[in-house]
């Protein structure tokens, strides 16, 4: 699909050196879009906030039938969508931080259900209680139907990642180089994996190799398209606590698994306890807060039009959540009135899905044979 003129001056501002996301805004703020601060004189551009003269001439300088075609094309190419705050699947949390990405790179898909999602964190020298943790807090964030958000890095990352993959789950990596330059090399057929049953994110263009400085850029975003952030093992000076600064700046909930008092990759998490992060013991400790975390948030009538829990389901389970009401029913009579709405079904596809309800804490089971809708 060619892009509009507008889309196309959008990604060359976006490339163009100088121009980061709070200037963008600004020029925005002044001009009205972006085709229109392409076209404007040197002098008007100066007089932008936060512009200066070298600036301003690169701006002057920047047309959108050079190196932003090309852009385009190589990443159309490569089956990568370029997304910019026009589009209706731009992060719309992301749109509520103070420096969002004027364009964002997407290899996969992103789906309204990733409004609620949660970012798992942490040390890239993980231990090995530090990965059992990260891949049990995605997986039953996974089984809740809660995209699981993390940066792809080695340790935490990686191990937060493939969790959510195991259970069947979504899942959304955040790089800080290009698409088209994974970060680290290793990590290339899970990048594969989660483009597959989720995204790759990042600001970068596509052949941009990772730099030190852009870590901590990343790091915004983790946290900007998250409803809250958990941290796990995480030393005193560790990049996992700069994702934590920007959560705190854009109002999003913090969290942290303790570890043992004498390793030093559980400093920065019994730190971030002591000064108010919820302490996470299981995934439930997450869970508790999630909803009303997604029904405050201004991000959509689709979180408060539908509980978090049930944003994902298969028509089987919500079939199975609509035969259980307020009062208790025994196993055999939901599988009885399952069977009514739908006689092809079977009794193990009926108790599967009955599995996956009272995982994603729909429903309680009152005895071994007897539920109730929560």
């Amino acid at each position: 699909m060619d892009p509009t003129h507008e889309r196309l001056a959008t990604l060359a501002l976006h490339l163009t050196h100088g121009v980061g996301p709070r200037v963008y805004q600004a020029l925005l703020n002044e001009f009205g879009d972006s085709t229109r601060v392409l076209a404007a004189p040197l002098q008007r551009l100066k007089s932008v906030p936060g512009v200066g003269s070298t600036v301003a001439r690169k701006i002057v300088a920047t047309t959108v039938d050079t190196r932003a075609e090309r852009e385009w094309l190589e990443c159309s190419q490569a089956q990568i969508q370029i997304l910019d705050g026009s589009r209706v699947d731009y992060p719309y949390l992301l749109t509520e931080t103070p420096d969002p990405p004027p364009v964002l790179f997407v290899r996969g898909q992103l789906l309204p259900a990733d409004r609620v999602s949660i970012a798992i964190v942490g040390t890239r020298r993980a231990s090995y209680y530090g990965i059992q943790q990260a891949e049990s807090l995605a997986v039953g964030l996974a089984h809740a139907g809660v995209t699981v958000v993390s940066g792809l890095a080695r340790g935490i990352d990686a191990a937060a990642h493939r969790g959510a993959l195991q259970a069947g789950g979504r899942t959304i990596g955040v790089l800080a180089s290009g698409l088209g330059e994974i970060y680290p090399p290793e990590h290339d057929n899970l990048a594969d994996q989660i483009s597959a049953q989720g995204a790759l994110v990042t600001e970068s263009p596509l052949r941009t190799r990772p730099k030190r400085g852009q870590f901590p850029r990343r790091n915004r975003i983790i946290s900007g398209v998250s409803l809250g952030v958990v941290v796990v093992e995480a030393s005193g000076r560790s990049g996992a606590l700069i994702t934590v600064k920007h959560a705190v700046e854009q109002n999003r909930e913090v969290f942290a698994v303790p570890g043992r008092v004498d390793q030093e990759y559980s400093r920065g998490c019994h730190r971030l306890i002591r000064d108010g992060a919820k302490l996470v013991e299981s995934v439930d400790d997450v869970l508790e807060e999630l909803d009303p975390l997604s029904t405050t948030s201004t991000c959509s009538p689709v979180l408060v039009s539908e509980p978090s829990a049930e944003i994902g389901l298969s028509d089987l389970e919500r079939t199975v959540l609509q035969s259980v009401g307020q009062d208790p029913l025994s196993v055999d009579q939901l599988i009885e009135s399952c069977q009514r709405a739908q006689p092809h079904l079977s009794v193990s596809s009926v108790l599967s899905a009955l599995s996956i309800l009272e995982m994603r804490r729909l429903i309680d089971r009152l005895s071994g044979s007897v539920v109730v809708r929560r």
